[in-house]
């Protein structure tokens, strides 16, 4: 499958179950946990609809290579799940058996993923623009 088409379908992906993520957040959550968790919740929420929609962005675009296009798409949903993932179970925590603090430190290894995949577009059209 091309790097275009996987982007889109993580994308789209990420944005659907994002969208079903913060309907549970703001509907099914809220007489569970805390309106701190329930933000909380919706950190992760926010970051992953802001990748989806990121990943859509450049499956639609020319500007990056099929091998960057192939790298971004790990990274993004590396970093969606380890970011995003993480902080559902912390701001969850509460109603399963699994002390999600334990595997807190995959957070901001989540977040560096997804900082590096926007860093690396900026260097790629920087250097491209260099180019021409």
């Amino acid at each position: 499958m091309e790097a275009q088409k996987k982007l889109i379908l993580l994308g789209s992906g990420l944005g659907f179950t994002g969208i079903i993520l913060g309907a549970f957040a703001a509907h099914g959550l809220e007489n569970l946990i805390s309106e701190s968790a329930i933000k909380t919740f919706e950190t992760g929420v926010k970051y992953q609809i802001y990748h989806a929609l990121f990943l859509v962005f450049l499956s639609a675009q020319k500007f990056t290579s099929d091998r960057l296009n192939k790298i971004l798409f790990w990274l993004i949903l590396i970093g969606v799940l380890f970011f995003s993932g993480s902080i559902y179970g912390l701001a969850t925590n509460t109603l399963t058996q699994f002390e999600f603090k334990t595997i807190a430190f995959i957070t901001p290894i989540g977040g560096a993923l997804l900082i590096t995949s926007w860093f690396l577009v900026f260097i790629h059209v920087l250097k491209k623009s260099k180019k021409n």
